[in-house]
C-alpha cells in the first residue's frame, strides 16, 4: 500500500456508500436486472451482526449490501487491492485491509471496534476465497468479542461478471440469525462449533432456493 491504513479512525462515508450503492445497483439492474432476495424479513433490525457466506463470486458483497439494505457494511479485503484509485475506492465503500500472510491484530480489533460503536455491520467469507472450502476461526473470533450475532446468507448465480453481463439469474437468500453467545470459549471446539452452525445454515438455505443446487468453484 501507498499509505498505511489508519484503523484508529472510525469510518464516517455514509453519504458516500448510499450514493455509490444506489450507483452501482443501478448500473447492474442496467446490465442484469434478474436478481431476487428471499426472505429479508430475517435480517435483524435495528442491531450489528456479521453476515456470513460461503464466497462464491468476486462481486458477491455488492449483492449482499443491495439485498440488506439500507443496512451499512464494513468489508475486509486483502491489501493489495488498496492501491491507487481502486484502493481509495474500496475504502470508501467500507472495505479496510489484512495481510493475509501476516494478518496481525489490527484488522481484528478494528472490526470489533465498528460493530460495538457505530452504525456498521460486517460481511465476512470464513473460508476466505472463492477456491477454498476451508472454515477459519476469525468469524468466531469477531462475533464473540463484538457480541454480534451471524446471519447467514448465500448467493446462487454466475461466477463472473461474463454470466452477469448474459443476465443469469441471482438469487441471495437470508437464514435466522445464529446466536453464538452459548459458545463459551473461542477455542478449536468452540470455533468447530460455529463452524458447525454455519455449514449447516447455509446448506438448508441453498437447498430453499434449489435442492439441486452445487457450487463449482472457477
Amino acid at each position: 500500500m501507498a499509505k498505511e491504513f489508519d484503523y484508529k479512525k472510525i469510518h464516517k462515508h455514509n453519504l458516500f456508500f448510499v450514493f455509490l450503492r444506489n450507483l452501482v445497483r443501478f448500473l447492474l439492474w442496467v446490465l442484469n436486472g434478474n436478481s431476487k432476495y428471499y426472505n429479508r424479513d430475517r435480517i435483524p433490525k435495528g442491531e450489528n451482526y456479521i453476515l456470513v457466506a460461503p464466497h462464491r463470486m468476486a462481486w458477491e458483497p455488492v449483492w449482499f449490501a443491495f439485498a440488506a439494505a439500507p443496512k451499512q457494511f464494513i468489508f475486509m479485503a486483502k491489501k493489495e487491492l488498496f492501491k491507487g484509485f481502486g484502493g481509495w475506492w474500496i475504502k470508501m465503500c467500507g472495505a479496510f485491509p489484512v495481510d493475509r500472510e501476516n494478518p496481525g491484530t489490527a484488522p481484528v480489533k478494528y472490526a470489533i471496534k465498528m460493530l460495538k460503536e457505530s452504525d456498521k455491520s460486517m460481511v465476512m467469507f470464513p473460508s476466505g476465497t472463492r477456491h477454498s472450502s476451508e472454515m477459519k476461526g476469525g468469524v468466531a473470533v469477531i462475533g464473540k468479542l463484538a457480541h454480534v450475532k451471524l446471519l447467514p446468507a448465500v448467493y446462487q448465480g454466475p461466477t463472473d461478471m461474463k454470466g452477469v453481463f448474459e443476465r443469469k439469474s441471482i438469487k441471495i437468500n437470508f437464514g435466522d440469525p445464529i446466536d453464538i453467545s452459548d459458545v463459551k470459549k473461542v477455542n478449536e471446539e468452540g470455533i468447530e462449533e460455529i463452524n458447525r452452525r454455519m455449514e449447516e445454515a447455509w446448506a438448508k438455505l441453498d437447498n430453499e432456493l434449489d435442492p439441486n443446487f452445487h457450487y463449482v468453484a472457477k
